[in-house]
């Protein structure tokens, strides 16, 4: 019986909206893909979620992966709220499930300086009965240890869970740990995928 529903954060309950957030500084196409180069598209972004380095080294570890954008990197790394979008779905989504007795938890990568400053994003967070963000606990998915952390933490059995990630590897690493798990792709798509799994489960 599954009794728990544990989410992922960026693009299934908000926006990782980075493109839109780089291109909302207007910088020309070649800045623009040097920053996506040296930032998320770089190995070290993961050290963002990781949580193990302060704010200035990051900025200071993504400085050093292309010094020619120094200036730009300084700016767009200032305040970066604009870089998580709110999802209108998101709170309606966790209520309806948790009228249903449903309890509901998060295990993102996630950073400190987003979760700080991108809160208005992430006001879902309030309705939720618990997770894990991997800069709290310097872990990042899909490392088996992060899906055993939360289970423990609250008490939850893995196979009375079901994971929700837009991440191939990351939903393949929780049904490893004996979770049912669904690759968000579309809104829709998820919610068929769930109430088919939620009826299955509960069939007679």
């Amino acid at each position: 019986m599954i009794k728990n529903i544990i989410f992922d954060i960026g693009n299934v309950l908000a926006g990782f909206a980075w493109q839109d957030y780089y291109r909302s500084f207007g910088f020309p196409d070649e800045v623009y893909e040097k920053l996506a180069d040296a930032t998320v598209r770089s190995d070290f972004w993961n050290e963002m979620d990781r949580g193990k380095l302060s704010d200035d080294q990051l900025l200071e570890g993504f400085i050093q992966n292309d010094p020619s954008i120094e200036k730009e990197l300084r700016e767009v790394f200032r305040n970066i709220k604009g870089i998580i979008r709110r999802y209108d779905y998101a709170i309606p989504w966790i209520r309806e499930l948790k009228k249903r007795g449903y309890g509901i938890f998060v295990i993102s990568n996630f950073a400190h300086k987003a979760h700080e400053e991108c809160m208005e994003a992430l006001d879902f967070l309030e309705e939720i009965d618990g997770g894990i963000l991997s800069y709290q606990v310097k872990l990042i998915k899909p490392a088996p240890e992060i899906y055993q952390l939360l289970c423990n933490r609250y008490g939850l059995r893995a196979d009375e869970c079901v994971f929700i990630d837009d991440t191939a590897k990351n939903v393949d690493a929780a049904i490893k740990e004996g979770m049912k798990g669904i690759t968000f792709h579309t809104l829709e798509q998820t919610k068929e995928e769930l109430e088919k799994l939620l009826a299955g489960v509960f069939a007679i």
